[in-house]
């Protein structure tokens, strides 16, 4: 079976290998530190007894998944710690896919790359839904798209690639969808620390037996390496689903979930509001800097992307090599996230160099 290899790593090998010096905006690994807890956690581990060094509980250690359960409102039951978001959007969809097999799993066009790769690799098929404009969700598309053969509907907000922070609405048709066509809905809200617009809406408010909602402290912590993840399922569903990982998996870093866990009951909300205001402040350097370029752009509400166009510059893997080599500036192709903004760039505001990176791209495209 084939399954979709998505840009990123091509990308930043290229941007790696090249000959000069590249500002990386490729991929969402955030520049600024974790939250001292976290390696708190991490020093306080290493002189542990071993035993504490063996497996973990599959479904991972009982007080990180109560501090999750009783911080999202749900039963510690129903809590599955996973490798990352990555593996509790796997589990999430192939539990989806179990249910209905090679079924419907509607995406959104553009959309986070791995959703169709997981999607092919679990025997679903795959329907676009085109974001709007502003890069919102029309619910009504999403019905009219949806088949008797629905298994999932699998979504993000805050949005990669757009920025899009979905209203309540949304969220409560998208649910409601998924009951009428007995799916799933899974909501990927690994961005939920990095609401730039206050409006951010957890799938967890809607009263549902048909939504799966998955996270990471990759992001919310600035620690991708760590690779603990979470996914909350409905009662009816998480046995199949830990079961899964127990097979998969066997389990998750033990360190590293006591890390998580020292982070989520010792880090202040001031540590998540400083790094909203960095990348707001980063937001704006940025796009003001591609006013100058005379480019067209998206302002986020949400994560931590910019998408731009440039006028006869499409967003191809080409072009993209091009900016490495010749303005020193490595972003994705919008190619890479579907057919919706393939004439765009995105590019991750996760540097110091935001500012720089906009200079050069004024500079080229001048």
């Amino acid at each position: 079976m084939e399954y979709e290899t998505p840009l990123f790593f091509h990308v930043m090998s290229y941007a790696s290998d090249a000959d000069r010096d590249v500002v990386d905006m490729v991929s969402g690994n955030p520049d600024w530190e974790p939250p001292e807890a976290l390696r708190d956690g991490l020093r306080e581990y290493a002189d542990f007894d071993a035993d504490r060094f063996q497996y973990a509980p599959s479904e991972g250690l009982a007080h990180l998944r109560e501090e999750i359960a009783d911080r999202r409102g749900v039963d510690p039951g129903q809590v599955v710690v996973t490798n990352g978001g990555g593996e509790a959007n796997y589990l999430a969809m192939a539990r989806a896919l179990e249910r209905q097999p090679g079924g419907e799993v509607i995406l959104t066009d553009p959309v986070y790359p791995y959703y169709p790769g997981k999607t092919t690799m679990l025997g679903g098929e795959q329907t676009f839904v085109p974001a709007e404009a502003d890069g919102q969700l029309d619910p009504e598309r999403v019905r009219e798209a949806a088949s008797d053969d629905l298994a999932a509907i699998v979504v993000n907000s805050p949005n990669n690639p757009t920025g899009a922070v979905y209203p309540r609405e949304t969220v409560e048709e998208l649910a409601a969808i998924a009951e009428a066509h007995d799916a799933i809905l899974v909501s990927d809200e690994v961005y939920d620390h990095y609401d730039l617009s206050g409006s951010f809406v957890s799938a967890l408010s809607v009263d549902s037996d048909h939504r799966v909602v998955t996270n990471s402290f990759s992001k919310t912590f600035a620690a991708t390496g760590l690779r603990v993840g979470y996914a909350v399922f409905p009662h009816d569903l998480v046995e199949d689903a830990k079961s899964r990982h127990m097979l998969v998996n066997v389990a998750t870093t033990r360190p590293g979930q006591h890390a998580a866990y020292r982070a989520l009951r010792e880090t202040d909300p001031a540590y998540h509001e400083a790094n909203r205001e960095l990348l707001r402040e980063r937001v704006d350097a940025f796009t003001s800097a591609l006013d100058d370029a005379g480019a067209e752009y998206t302002v986020p509400d949400g994560a931590f992307y910019v998408l731009a166009r440039f006028d006869g510059f499409p967003g191809t893997l080409g072009n993209v090599e091009r900016l490495v080599d010749e303005a020193g500036v490595a972003g994705m192709p919008g190619e890479a996230f579907g057919t919706a903004y393939d004439d765009w760039l995105r590019f991750a505001l996760v540097t110091p160099r935001v500012e720089e990176a906009a200079d050069r791209l004024a500079a080229y495209f001048d």
